[in-house]
Protein backbone atom coordinates (compact mmCIF):
# COMPACT_ATOMS: atom_id res chain seq x y z
CA UNK A 1 0.00 0.00 0.00
CA UNK A 2 1.23 3.40 -0.64
CA UNK A 3 0.29 4.81 2.47
CA UNK A 4 3.67 6.99 3.36
CA UNK A 5 4.00 8.91 6.65
CA UNK A 6 1.95 11.87 5.03
CA UNK A 7 -1.30 10.09 5.27
CA UNK A 8 -0.34 8.86 8.91
CA UNK A 9 0.71 11.92 10.02
CA UNK A 10 -2.57 13.65 9.07
CA UNK A 11 -4.79 11.00 10.41
CA UNK A 12 -2.51 11.23 13.53
CA UNK A 13 -3.25 15.21 13.54
CA UNK A 14 -6.92 15.13 12.74
CA UNK A 15 -7.46 12.43 15.63
CA UNK A 16 -5.98 14.73 17.84
CA UNK A 17 -8.16 17.76 17.02
CA UNK A 18 -11.43 15.37 17.36
CA UNK A 19 -10.28 14.04 20.91
CA UNK A 20 -10.03 18.14 21.91
CA UNK A 21 -12.82 18.70 19.98
CA UNK A 22 -15.35 21.33 22.61
CA UNK A 23 -11.86 22.58 24.34
CA UNK A 24 -11.18 24.98 21.59
CA UNK A 25 -8.75 25.69 18.54
CA UNK A 26 -5.66 23.28 18.77
CA UNK A 27 -2.33 24.77 17.58
CA UNK A 28 -0.22 22.77 15.15
CA UNK A 29 2.32 23.61 17.99
CA UNK A 30 0.42 21.29 20.45
CA UNK A 31 0.12 18.52 18.18
CA UNK A 32 3.55 18.87 16.71
CA UNK A 33 4.74 18.24 20.29
CA UNK A 34 1.92 15.74 21.26
CA UNK A 35 2.37 13.84 18.45
CA UNK A 36 6.32 14.25 17.43
CA UNK A 37 5.72 15.69 14.08
CA UNK A 38 7.54 18.68 12.25
CA UNK A 39 5.25 21.80 12.83
CA UNK A 40 6.40 22.83 8.92
CA UNK A 41 5.15 19.26 7.87
CA UNK A 42 1.60 19.88 10.20
CA UNK A 43 1.65 23.37 8.05
CA UNK A 44 1.85 21.38 4.58
CA UNK A 45 -0.91 18.84 5.88
CA UNK A 46 -3.11 21.02 7.54
CA UNK A 47 -3.29 23.25 4.17
CA UNK A 48 -4.37 20.18 2.45
CA UNK A 49 -6.96 19.51 5.50
CA UNK A 50 -8.30 22.96 5.46
CA UNK A 51 -8.45 23.02 1.36
CA UNK A 52 -10.39 19.88 1.29
CA UNK A 53 -12.61 20.85 4.27
CA UNK A 54 -11.69 19.06 6.93
CA UNK A 55 -10.20 21.35 9.19
CA UNK A 56 -10.94 25.29 10.06
CA UNK A 57 -8.80 27.53 11.33
CA UNK A 58 -8.53 30.55 13.39
CA UNK A 59 -6.23 32.99 13.97
CA UNK A 60 -5.44 36.07 16.23
CA UNK A 61 -5.10 34.96 20.04
CA UNK A 62 -6.78 31.50 21.25
CA UNK A 63 -6.64 30.79 17.58
CA UNK A 64 -5.86 27.27 16.07
CA UNK A 65 -7.46 24.28 14.10
CA UNK A 66 -11.45 22.83 14.88
CA UNK A 67 -13.15 20.10 12.56
CA UNK A 68 -15.08 21.42 10.19
CA UNK A 69 -17.19 18.57 10.09
CA UNK A 70 -18.35 16.54 12.98
CA UNK A 71 -16.02 13.60 13.72
CA UNK A 72 -18.92 10.98 12.66
CA UNK A 73 -18.68 12.81 8.93
CA UNK A 74 -14.68 12.74 8.43
CA UNK A 75 -13.72 9.03 7.17
CA UNK A 76 -9.68 8.25 7.45
CA UNK A 77 -9.88 7.52 3.86
CA UNK A 78 -11.28 11.01 3.53
CA UNK A 79 -8.77 12.41 5.31
CA UNK A 80 -5.82 10.51 3.32
CA UNK A 81 -7.01 11.82 0.07
CA UNK A 82 -7.53 15.05 1.21
CA UNK A 83 -3.41 14.69 1.60
CA UNK A 84 -3.00 13.09 -1.77
CA UNK A 85 -2.77 9.69 -0.59
CA UNK A 86 -4.14 6.44 -1.97
CA UNK A 87 -5.13 2.98 -0.93
CA UNK A 88 -3.53 1.78 -4.31
CA UNK A 89 -2.05 -1.93 -4.05
CA UNK A 90 -1.12 -1.67 -8.41
CA UNK A 91 2.61 -1.18 -9.43
CA UNK A 92 1.04 1.01 -12.14
CA UNK A 93 -1.17 3.08 -9.52
CA UNK A 94 -4.31 2.36 -11.15
CA UNK A 95 -3.60 2.96 -14.71
CA UNK A 96 -3.61 -0.02 -16.29
CA UNK A 97 0.18 -0.03 -17.93
CA UNK A 98 1.99 -2.33 -15.89
CA UNK A 99 3.77 -4.28 -17.87
CA UNK A 100 5.12 -2.56 -21.40
CA UNK A 101 2.37 0.04 -21.45
CA UNK A 102 -0.47 -2.97 -20.94
CA UNK A 103 -2.64 -4.47 -18.11
CA UNK A 104 -0.46 -6.93 -15.84
CA UNK A 105 -1.64 -10.78 -14.77
CA UNK A 106 -2.80 -9.31 -11.39
CA UNK A 107 -3.84 -6.05 -12.01
CA UNK A 108 -7.35 -6.79 -11.17
CA UNK A 109 -6.53 -8.62 -7.93
CA UNK A 110 -4.41 -5.72 -6.45
CA UNK A 111 -7.33 -3.12 -8.13
CA UNK A 112 -10.00 -5.25 -5.86
CA UNK A 113 -7.58 -5.59 -3.05
CA UNK A 114 -6.97 -1.52 -3.46
CA UNK A 115 -10.74 -0.99 -3.22
CA UNK A 116 -11.52 -3.29 -0.18
CA UNK A 117 -8.79 -1.34 1.46
CA UNK A 118 -10.03 2.02 0.19
CA UNK A 119 -14.12 0.44 1.91
CA UNK A 120 -12.27 -0.70 5.00
CA UNK A 121 -10.55 3.29 5.84
CA UNK A 122 -13.42 4.96 4.77
CA UNK A 123 -16.07 3.14 6.74
CA UNK A 124 -14.02 4.33 9.91
CA UNK A 125 -14.68 7.65 11.24
CA UNK A 126 -12.80 9.80 13.71
CA UNK A 127 -15.64 8.97 15.65
CA UNK A 128 -15.36 5.43 16.01
CA UNK A 129 -11.14 5.88 16.42
CA UNK A 130 -11.89 8.33 19.53
CA UNK A 131 -14.81 6.43 21.39
CA UNK A 132 -11.75 3.24 21.32
CA UNK A 133 -10.62 2.73 24.83
CA UNK A 134 -6.90 2.13 23.64
CA UNK A 135 -7.08 5.47 21.94
CA UNK A 136 -8.11 7.25 24.75
CA UNK A 137 -5.54 5.61 27.20
CA UNK A 138 -2.95 6.98 24.96
CA UNK A 139 -4.68 10.45 24.93
CA UNK A 140 -4.62 10.99 28.76
CA UNK A 141 -0.89 9.57 28.66
CA UNK A 142 -0.03 12.53 25.94
CA UNK A 143 -2.12 15.07 27.76
CA UNK A 144 -0.34 14.00 30.91
CA UNK A 145 3.61 13.99 29.59
CA UNK A 146 2.34 17.78 27.73
CA UNK A 147 1.28 19.08 30.91
CA UNK A 148 4.56 17.50 33.07
CA UNK A 149 6.95 19.09 30.00
CA UNK A 150 5.29 22.39 30.24
CA UNK A 151 5.16 22.59 34.12
CA UNK A 152 8.82 21.58 33.83
CA UNK A 153 9.95 24.20 30.97
CA UNK A 154 8.38 27.21 33.71
CA UNK A 155 9.71 25.97 36.23
CA UNK A 156 12.93 26.09 34.33
CA UNK A 157 12.18 29.80 33.90
CA UNK A 158 11.18 30.60 37.63
CA UNK A 159 14.76 28.71 38.63
CA UNK A 160 16.47 30.77 35.81
CA UNK A 161 14.67 33.87 37.43
CA UNK A 162 16.42 33.03 40.69
CA UNK A 163 19.55 32.41 39.84
CA UNK A 164 20.10 35.92 37.61
CA UNK A 165 18.36 38.01 40.05
CA UNK A 166 15.78 39.03 37.93
CA UNK A 167 11.81 39.40 38.66
CA UNK A 168 10.14 38.49 35.40
CA UNK A 169 7.46 36.03 35.28
CA UNK A 170 6.44 34.63 31.68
Amino acid sequence: MRLTTKGRYAVTAMLDLALNQGKGAVTLQDIALKQEISLSYLEQLFAKLRGNGLVKGTRGPGGGYRLAQSAEAISVAAIITAVDEKADMTRCGGEANCQDGKKCLTHELWTDLSLEIYKFLDGITLFNLVNRPEVREVAERQEIEQQSHSSGLQSIVVESDQLTGTTNRY
